[in-house]
């Protein structure tokens, strides 16, 4: 009876036959293509992984706790698990229930299409940008797992959402986030009760997290209560993989830049944690 070869032997007689092949596709080439033996070899390396496992590497978060190139899908509990908790903000934030249904209505009006050059094209992108800010969805719609949770402290508020996306929809809307602060650096937006408001959009800096990350900064001046008034948001998102983060923050009172960029790291640490399938710590910068 024949014995079965042993494993190392079995793996040279794999690497020989490779070799063996290689040989082959390099001779009959025959100095007419542009590809070599080591591109040949590099071709059917990739077509043999999995299409799945190269895109978990091309997406793979930076910065990720584990350092793995794979991450698992974001679920409905991993979205509330991944949101920022008292402890992850300064000050004195209060956490509230109810965020989902914050509405400013200095955000409510219709954009002027005069304000701007090249006309309806401009003011439609900041015509969105006034309706995903009163809406809460800063980057569309998600297409997967989302939660939301908010903070109060005075007359200003925290708003921090984390969700999937479909990747097109993501990278979209943080291209569309980028060209803010010059298509959109001040127009005008008409009121319900025909009051005018005038909003400025700057760019405003993002910790250096995530994979991609964009920051802008908004006033509205207008009337509240029939009283002169003037919101002031800042706002961030960060791309992780197909999912991210989108932090608001600021009020009547003024902007919140030190709590929103907080917000934003802790935000996108607690979701790499979720991602790389571990519990985010009660306390920031630890692990459970």
């Amino acid at each position: 009876m024949s014995r079965r070869p042993s494993h190392p032997v079995r793996l040279l007689a794999s690497a020989l036959a490779a070799g063996a092949l290689l040989t082959t596709a390099a001779c009959s080439d025959d100095g007419g293509g542009s590809g070599s033996a080591s591109d040949t070899a590099a071709e059917e390396a990739r077509a043999a992984s999995p299409a799945v496992e190269r895109d978990a590497v091309r997406e793979a978060p930076t910065g990720s706790p584990t350092g793995s190139a794979t991450a698992s899908a974001l679920t409905e509990s991993g979205a509330k698990a991944a949101l920022i908790t008292e402890a992850d903000v300064e000050d004195d934030w209060n956490q509230v229930q109810g965020a989902d249904k914050w509405h400013d209505n200095l955000l409510v009006g219709k954009v002027d299409v005069s304000d701007f050059l090249s006309g309806k094209a401009d003011a439609a992108k900041c015509q969105q940008l006034l309706d995903r800010l009163y809406s809460g969805d800063l980057l569309g719609t998600p297409s997967g797992a989302s939660a939301l949770t908010g903070f109060e402290q005075g007359d200003s508020r925290l708003l921090e959402q984390v969700a999937a996306y479909n990747r097109t929809q993501l990278n979209t809307s943080l291209k569309w986030l980028a060209t803010l602060p010059q298509d959109c650096a001040q127009f005008t937006a008409t009121g319900d009760s025909g009051d005018k408001r005038t909003v400025q959009v700057t760019e405003a800096s993002v910790p250096e997290v995530g994979d991609t990350r964009q920051g802008v900064h908004v006033t509205v001046q207008g009337t509240a209560d029939g009283n002169p008034a003037t919101l002031t948001l800042d706002i961030a998102a960060v791309r992780v993989g197909i999912n991210a983060v989108a932090v608001t923050g600021g009020g009547l009172s003024g902007a919140e830049t030190d709590s929103v960029q907080q917000a934003t790291r802790q935000g996108t640490e607690r979701l790499q944690t979720v991602l790389a399938g571990k519990t985010p710590s009660p306390q920031p910068g630890n692990l459970d």
